[in-house]
């Protein structure tokens, strides 16, 4: 076929897909909502053709055939399309079948991958929580325990310095990939870790920890892109919860190690901080044995090593080549859609481009939410609050073992209901709990200390609260960011949430201590649960659904302008609600906001819950 030019060039031009000239326009101001699958309603003959070109122009001429039969699974994606469909064999039925009924039944290089990155995440949990157990000593040591500030500025100097650092995940990522990128973050991540331990002032236990900084802002970023990459879809969220899930194991190992290390006496808090550096120990020597993100090979044009990564992370060939083909046929559009080439002209899409903003928006959202929940105060100053409560301090580090516990344990559940009852959903029924919680706790610290359950309820609520960021709040970060954004923004747009990120948890970590001091506690709890209301309200009008939609696909739900999000949300979704909920009208209808093109009547079905 190479050997005739002018039908090679004909081949080529079936790689234009018919509506990817209007790609901009639709993901700029998408006013109909339209989700639109690129290859429905190409015939048959044509569709063989692009493939065909593809296969051509990328050096697959001996896997035209499995491409081909991708190409028809991407285009009938639902079961009752698919098993009419000749050209696939019973295997690849099979295959496509067990997606629904077996979709957690995934190659082990797959689970190899991404348990093995996410492991690189315990470090930032358990950072925070040695720092914890260091609050009650190394203030005492260094002579500033009555400097709240200076305390505040040196738990938070990781995100201080990793407001800077978050930015180099692009060009970092754009020059060594993922896998690189993991293992240059790890070692920042295993020798200012250690080098805490050594120190003799707070001014070089501070520069450290700014180190770590710059480690671990990268690090935040590129985990959960890398995962939300390699996952598939319909999996995607409860894959990419990994990442809290690591999170939350190094704060339940950082309470223990606090415990393990509270008799040593003085030296108790260098043991503390160092020890965090082994969960980093094993990913810098075993991360070059995961697939690389097939998408970012893709996004330098090594096409014949994505497919090969993606034949490693999928049951199958034909799965392999339907998920290359489809994100090619994506990419083409998102191609066309965001032309910024430099990282200046990357960072002004953010803001400029309706699409990537709308993505902006939600995820920095998200990321300030979590912020505004209160769980990382909880992470640092648990200790002192428990302290303050009344609490000795043997006490107070078992009290905050069970928060780091309850975290661990209440993470799992998000592995399953993350793709089934919903990001958004799971946002909107925890705030509102998690804010009577917290205000519940504040009001506990008004009994009198001689009453002998103010203690206990404290440590309840505090509970309870815990257990509700689990499955709420706690992974959406990492899962939002790393699947909002198009590949061509996506480490960008990252790196920016990161950002957003870091600037609000330093200010928050910054302030607490002296808030603490200056207010007291039910102030102080009663003051996050009223930002846990305002996190609530925001979500419910600005942040959309994005479950069991490709990366790709979700160009075209960032596309809705903002304000036709809002005008159903109110004018449609919440009298929905109080019909269905508060007056029990069973046969209430919900409108679906979005109008699915070339998908299924069981996909139009879920949108409808959203």
């Amino acid at each position: 076929m190479a050997d005739h030019p002018d039908e090679h060039q004909d081949l080529k031009n079936y790689l234009d897909v018919s509506h990817a000239e209007h790609a901009a326009e639709d993901y700029a101001r998408n006013v109909n909502a339209r989700i639109i699958n690129p290859l429905a309603g190409i015939p048959k003959e044509n569709l063989r053709l692009q493939v065909r070109g593809f296969c051509i122009e990328h050096g697959f001429e001996d896997k035209e055939d499995v491409f081909f039969r991708g190409a028809l699974a991407a285009q009938n994606p639902i079961e009752e399309d698919y098993t009419n469909i000749p050209e696939l064999n019973e295997d690849d039925k099979i295959a496509l079948k067990r997606e629904i009924t077996h979709k957690w039944h995934l190659p082990r290089r797959l689970y190899y991958a991404i348990a093995l990155c996410s492991l690189g995440s315990a470090l930032q949990g358990w950072d925070n929580t040695g720092a914890n157990g260091a609050n009650l000593s190394f203030p005492q040591e260094f002579g500033i325990e009555h400097n709240e500030w200076l305390i505040g500025v040196i738990n938070s100097a990781p995100t201080l310095f990793g407001l800077c650092s978050a930015w180099a995940a692009d060009p970092i990522n754009n020059w060594i990939g993922r896998r690189g990128s993991i293992f240059l973050t790890g070692l920042f991540c295993i020798f200012p870790v250690l080098a805490q331990a050594f120190t003799h002032s707070w001014w070089e236990l501070l520069v450290c920890r700014l180190f770590m900084g710059l480690g671990m802002g990268i690090k935040i970023s590129v985990i959960p892109i890398y995962t939300a990459e390699v996952s598939p879809a319909s999996i995607r969220g409860g894959m990419v919860t990994s990442f809290q899930l690591w999170v939350a194991f190094g704060i339940m190992i950082g309470m223990a190690s606090n415990l393990i290390f509270y008799r040593i006496g003085a030296l108790a808090w260098r043991f503390q901080l160092a020890a965090a550096f082994a969960p980093a120990i094993p990913v810098i020597f075993l991360v070059w044995w995961c697939p690389e993100s097939p998408r970012w090979l893709m996004k330098k044009g090594r096409y014949q090593q994505a497919f090969q990564s993606f034949c490693h992370l999928r049951n199958t060939e034909m799965q392999a080549a339907r998920e290359l083909y489809y994100a090619h046929r994506q990419f083409i559009e998102e191609r066309s859609a965001f032309a910024g080439t430099t990282l200046g002209r990357r960072i002004w899409d953010l803001v400029s481009v309706p699409r990537l903003r709308r993505a902006t928006v939600a995820s920095a959202w998200i990321v300030i939410s979590q912020q505004f929940s209160g769980i990382n105060i909880m992470a640092f100053y648990s200790s002192t609050i428990f302290s303050s409560a009344g609490y000795g301090t043997l006490s107070t580090l078992l009290a905050s073992f069970g928060y780091g516990l309850i975290m661990f344990v209440f993470a799992f559940p998000a592995l399953y209901t993350m793709d089934t009852f919903g990001r958004r959903n799971l946002l909107l029924l925890t705030f509102p709990n998690m804010a009577w919680c917290l205000l519940a706790a504040g009001l506990c610290f008004l009994m009198s200390p001689d009453n002998s359950a103010r203690v206990p309820l404290i440590a309840v609520f505090i509970y309870l609260f815990t257990a509700l960021y689990g499955p709420g709040i706690g992974p959406m970060p990492s899962i939002y960011f790393s699947e909002s954004f198009p590949l061509s923004h996506r480490e960008i747009g990252g790196a920016f949430t990161i950002c957003i990120n870091n600037a609000v948890g330093s200010a928050l970590s910054l302030t607490f201590p002296a808030l603490l001091a200056r207010v007291g506690a039910t102030a102080a709890f009663g003051l996050y649960a009223g930002l846990n209301i305002v996190a609530f309200l925001v979500i419910f009008l600005i942040v959309p659904e994005t479950r069991q939609r490709t990366l790709e696909e979700l160009d075209y739900i960032f596309g809705v302008p903002t304000s036709k999000h809002i005008a159903y949300q109110l004018k449609t979704w919440l009298p929905w609600w109080v019909k269905r909920y508060i007056f029990f009208q069973r046969d209430a209808k919900l409108k679906p906001l979005y109008q699915l093109e070339g998908y299924s009547t069981r996909f139009e079905h879920e949108e409808s819950t959203v």
